[in-house]
C-alpha cells in the first residue's frame, strides 16, 4: 500500500521503519531537514521536508493515490488538519495521534465529523499497560487477549524454582493444561519452545493463561505475588495523569513527584485524592523523605530517559519496588535490558503496534481476504517476536481441522482458542471454527490473516 507518514519524530520514524519492512510504499513529510535526511538515509522511504498540514505539500507527496496517510506530529491540531485534507484531497484512510486529555471525552465527535479511520492517545495507552503492569506485579509485561479473558505476561524463573530444569511438556502435565509457554529467552537467544525444551532458572518466559488462573501459575513457578497498594510516580506529565486517574479509581495510594509548580496546581485540582509533591525526583533525599523505601512500585515517568533510568536504579538499590522505566530513545534499549531497570515501556512502540495493527487488517481488506481480522498485535520479548489476536470470520484452509494436521510455518505457535467467552489452551485434537479468536505467537513479521500462519497445504 501507499503510506505517507505525516512527522517524523520518534513514532514516525519507528512507524516508516516497520511498515517499510512490510513491503509498503511509504513516504514521509516533516519540517525538519535533518530527520528527514535520516529517514531516507536509514529507510527505504521518500522524504519531504514541509507540514503535513499543507495541501500543496500533501498533493506533491501523492496524496492524491496514497491508501492511508498517518498524522504523528507533536501537536494535535496540525495532525487533525492534515487528516481532513487528506480525506478531502485523496479520500484516503486517515491515522490521528490525539494527545491532549480535553480531547479524550469527545475523540467520538472528532472521529466521525473529520472521517478519521482510528484516532490514538499514546499517552493513554501507555497508561493502560502500566495499569495492567501494576494489576500483575510479578510480570515483566502483561498483554491482554480476548476481551481481557487470556492474559499472556513475561516473567523470569527465579532462582530455587520448581521450574528450574523441568521440560515444558512436564510442566503442562505435572500442574494442568491450563497455559502455554510461548516464548523461551535465554541469554540473547529467543525461541518458541518445543515440549521437549528444558527451562533453567534465569530464563525469560512468555506465557498464556486464562485471566483467572495467573496468581496460580505464579505461586507454582515460585514467584511470590504481593498486592501492590502504594505507587510513588516521578513526573507529573500527561502519561502520570491518566496512570493516576486508574489507580486511584482501583484505590491505590498514589503519590505524584513534579518540578514545575504549575503543574503541581493542575494536578491537584484534578486528582484531589492523589499525593502531589513539588520538587525535583532526582532528590534522592526527597524520595525517602516520600516514603520510596516503603513503595509497593515505582514509575519513572520524566520527559528524559537518562533520568529515568538513574531514577529506576536508584529505586531498586533503595526500596523493593516494582520498577516501571519509560524509555523512548532507541539508544538506550539494548543497554537497558541488562541492569535492573525493571518493565520498560515505550509509547513510540504502543503507538506503532496499534497503527500496524489496522493496517495489516486493512490490506487484509485490501485484497478481499475477510477469512478473518486482526484485532491486536503486540511486540513482545523487546520486540523479537509477535503476539497477534485473529477474529475468524469465515471457514478457510486453517478452519475444521486438527491443529496437529495443519502444517504450520517454522517459529510460530497457536497459542490459545476463545470459544463462547472460554479461553482454550489448544492441543493436537483442537480445531479452529468460524467465530472462534486465535492468538498466534510468532518469531517472524508480516502475519495480515490467520491462513498466513501455513506453509502450504494442508496434510
Amino acid at each position: 500500500m501507499k503510506i505517507i507518514v505525516a512527522g517524523c519524530g520518534k513514532v514516525g520514524y519507528t512507524l516508516a521503519e516497520q511498515l517499510s519492512e512490510e513491503g509498503h510504499e511509504i513516504t514521509v513529510i516533516e519540517p525538519r531537514a535533518e530527520r528527514v535526511q535520516a529517514a531516507v538515509d536509514a529507510l527505504d522511504v521518500i522524504g519531504y521536508i514541509g507540514t503535513g498540514n499543507s495541501y500543496k505539500m500533501q498533493k506533491e507527496a501523492g496524496v492524491e493515490d496514497a491508501d492511508l496517510l498517518i498524522a504523528v506530529t507533536g501537536h494535535d491540531e496540525v495532525n487533525l488538519l492534515s487528516c481532513l485534507i487528506a480525506k478531502k484531497a485523496g479520500n484516503c484512510r486517515t491515522i490521528a495521534r490525539v494527545r491532549n486529555p480535553e480531547y479524550v471525552d469527545e475523540i467520538g465527535f472528532i472521529k466521525e465529523e473529520l472521517g478519521l479511520s482510528v484516532a490514538i492517545n499514546p499517552e493513554l495507552a501507555t497508561a493502560r499497560d502500566i495499569a495492567r503492569l501494576i494489576q500483575v506485579p510479578s510480570a515483566l509485561e502483561v498483554d491482554t487477549f480476548a476481551k481481557g479473558r487470556a492474559y499472556m505476561v513475561r516473567l523470569e524463573i527465579p532462582k530455587g524454582s520448581p521450574w528450574h530444569q523441568l521440560r515444558v511438556m512436564d510442566a503442562a502435565v505435572k500442574y494442568g493444561n491450563h497455559f502455554l509457554v510461548c516464548i523461551l529467552e535465554r541469554g540473547d537467544g529467543i525461541l518458541i519452545p518445543s515440549g521437549n525444551t528444558v527451562m533453567m532458572e534465569g530464563d525469560r518466559i512468555s506465557m498464556i493463561a486464562p485471566a483467572e488462573d495467573m496468581n496460580r501459575l505464579f505461586n507454582i513457578i515460585g514467584i511470590q505475588a504481593r498486592p501492590i497498594r502504594n505507587v510513588m510516580i516521578a513526573g507529573g506529565g500527561t502519561i502520570a495523569y491518566y496512570l493516576a486517574q486508574r489507580l486511584l479509581k482501583a484505590k491505590v495510594n498514589t503519590t505524584i513527584i513534579e518540578s514545575n509548580l504549575q503543574r503541581c496546581n493542575e494536578l491537584s485540582e484534578a486528582l484531589d485524592k492523589a499525593t502531589i509533591i513539588y520538587g525535583d525526583a532526582a532528590d534522592s533525599k526527597l524520595l525517602l523523605e516520600e516514603g520510596l523505601e516503603q513503595m509497593d512500585a515505582f514509575v519513572a515517568l520524566t520527559n528524559f530517559d537518562e533520568e529515568n533510568i538513574m531514577l529506576s536504579l536508584y529505586a531498586h538499590q533503595a526500596s523493593k519496588a516494582k520498577l516501571i522505566t519509560k524509555i523512548n530513545k532507541i539508544a538506550f534499549e539494548g543497554i537497558v535490558r541488562s541492569i535492573p531497570v525493571g518493565s520498560i515501556i515505550s509509547p513510540k512502540y504502543l503507538t506503532a503496534e496499534h497503527i500496524i495493527q489496522y493496517v495489516r487488517d486493512m490490506e487484509n481488506s485490501r485484497i478481499n481476504e475477510r477469512d478473518s481480522k486482526v484485532d491486536m498485535v503486540y511486540w513482545i520479548a523487546d520486540g523479537k517476536a509477535e503476539a497477534l489476536e485473529f477474529s475468524v470470520e469465515d471457514q478457510s484452509k486453517v478452519t475444521d481441522t486438527p491443529l496437529m494436521n495443519l502444517k504450520l510455518k517454522s517459529n510460530l505457535l497457536i497459542c490459545s482458542i476463545m470459544r463462547a467467552n472460554k479461553v482454550i489452551i489448544p492441543s493436537g485434537q483442537d480445531k479452529i471454527l468460524s467465530g472462534d479468536k486465535v492468538v498466534v505467537v510468532t518469531t517472524g513479521r508480516h502475519l495480515n490473516r490467520l491462513e498466513d500462519i501455513l506453509d502450504g497445504a494442508v496434510r
